[in-house]
């Protein structure tokens, strides 16, 4: 009787059935190699399968995960140190060369849409001192040195040598420290994973994990409700309401660190979609004078976008990061959509009617992006700007070709996972220079020499009070150019099957070790 009772409890034990996990997401990784692009989609797959040197809590603050600790020997010597017993999913253990290999293959990937060359800024040299001990020479003080490389998740050496991203792709050489284990990717379709029984973190959650990539959002919801997946990511605000209180589903929400903005082509003499009002080709880009992006700027009615056409789903913007992450400027708030100062500034830059131009978006990408485009296009009809057309493509075509400077004007996004706009601004804003590993995001070219000195001041100060000062100081500077047009900060939404609970984060990240 005795040995009948203990196997009933057994087998009514939660850890002695399987858990498996079914999520619905909006956006598909372009790849599932975790160097070869900087991306949500990307990432989000990385996050399960692979860990960092630190990781970054639901509210962007950054803890050991790795690495457990470091310290600045001298202002350009840093010393690492990783946790000990770690394995790969093999079962090889974690050492100081594997930090090195994926730093290195992560700096020198070819044909990236998103690189990660930021993460590898200033750094001369990474030396595997000891199994579990690395030593960072820069040429010059980089404050936030762990935090760049904090971005790189990590590789396995012996797993992955020599293997291009086709290789990843492929199923080959997928071997991470992460919660779970890559079994395989269908592109277009699904990935799966597995338990990793021997992580060194918190135990995974899930047996089997099938993320699923659905990017209609009527489509997710459907699936949801209908049992097919147990999670969703992306939301729609109507749709929100909606779930909030459906018997069968629970929502989860955060105000996000994303930027949604306008990007302008102010690099070249000629863009490919600029035209005069008559839709022929114009001999010189109006988006180069500031006057005329300020004026774009002021046709674009903000609060609209954020109230009604995403049910408040969103904080109108007027700079890189809110409230709360360092680098937030007080003095910049957003401006009201002001027609005739638009027109004003139009006339003087010598452009009375106007101009043609072609707005491009990402699909599925962003709640709403479709609409939020097709919306700002008829906001740029009203200041007088010829909207020849709004192309909204699936964000896999999208990212690239916004990469390759194939668009004059489209709307992009960037989320801010760290603690401060560093990332964001030496991301989007500097000056493109991959060779010194800057404006790796800046897909419209844009560059202020005013700028680059202020946030390499900025990033050199290793005071943190003193260098989110110097970071606002710089935002004033890029918002006051109308580099990049801010639109709004997302409020994002989650839903998940009851009793499925979800950590919301302001990363934005969906990801199965998330998930309980």
């Amino acid at each position: 009787m005795r040995s009948l009772l203990l196997a009933t409890l057994l087998l009514l034990s939660p850890a002695a059935h399987a858990a498996d996990v079914t999520i619905g997401r909006a956006a598909e990784p372009s790849s599932v190699d975790p160097h070869f692009a900087g991306t949500g989609p990307n990432g989000d797959n990385a996050t399960d399968i692979f860990d960092r040197l630190i990781e970054s809590d639901a509210d962007n603050q950054l803890h050991p995960a790795l690495a457990t600790a470091w310290k600045v020997l001298d202002p350009t010597t840093w010393q690492i140190t990783l946790r000990p017993g770690v394995t790969f999913h093999d079962g090889t253990p974690l050492t100081a060369d594997d930090v090195v290999f994926s730093l290195a293959r992560a700096k020198a990937m070819p044909n990236s849409p998103a690189p990660f060359t930021r993460a590898s800024r200033g750094i001369l040299s990474v030396i595997a001192e000891s199994p579990t001990t690395l030593l960072v020479n820069t040429d010059g003080p980089v404050p936030r040195l762990i935090e760049q490389l904090g971005e790189i998740y990590i590789l396995s050496a012996k797993a992955a040598d020599g293997l291009a991203t086709s290789d990843l792709n492929a199923g080959r050489g997928m071997t991470g420290t992460g919660p779970y284990r890559f079994t395989g990717w269908t592109p277009g379709s699904r990935l799966d994973l597995t338990r990793n029984q021997a992580y060194w973190g918190t135990p995974p959650t899930w047996d089997k994990v099938s993320l699923r990539f659905i990017r209609q959002p009527a489509a997710r919801v459907a699936a949801l409700l209908s049992g097919d997946v147990d999670l969703i990511d992306q939301v729609p605000p109507a749709d929100a309401k909606q779930l909030a209180t459906s018997p069968k589903a629970t929502l989860f929400s955060v105000a996000a660190t994303r930027l949604v903005y306008l990007a302008l082509d102010s690099a070249r003499t000629q863009s490919p979609f600029v035209t005069d009002p008559a839709g022929h080709p114009l001999d010189r880009n109006p988006l180069q004078d500031p006057r005329v992006r300020h004026a774009l700027s002021l046709m674009i009615d903000r609060a609209a976008l954020a109230t009604r056409l995403l049910d408040g789903s969103a904080e109108p913007a007027a700079q890189f990061v809110p409230t709360g992450i360092g680098g937030h400027a007080p003095a910049l708030q957003p401006e009201p959509a002001n027609l005739p100062e638009a027109k004003r500034l139009l006339t003087a830059a010598g452009y009375p009617n106007g101009f043609g131009l072609t707005l491009h978006s990402s699909a599925d990408r962003l709640p709403q992006d479709g609409a939020v485009a097709q919306a700002i296009g008829q906001m740029l009809r009203r200041g007088g700007i010829t909207i020849n057309a709004v192309v909204a493509e699936p964000y896999a075509v999208f990212a690239p070709a916004a990469s390759r400077q194939a668009y004059s004007l489209f709307l992009f996004s960037f989320g801010t996972t760290s603690s401060s706009s560093a990332d964001g601004l030496t991301s989007v804003l500097a000056t493109y220079d991959p060779a010194r590993g800057i404006g790796a995001f800046n897909r419209a070219r844009y560059s202020n020499p005013t700028f680059d000195r202020q946030l390499a001041d900025a990033l050199a100060d290793f005071d943190e009070p003193a260098r989110n000062a110097k970071l606002a100081e710089a935002t004033a500077t890029a918002m006051g150019d109308a580099a990049i047009l801010p639109l709004y900060w997302q409020v994002i939404h989650w839903a998940a099957r009851k009793p499925l609970t979800y950590l919301p984060r302001r990363d934005e990240a969906t990801a199965a070790r998330y998930a309980h």
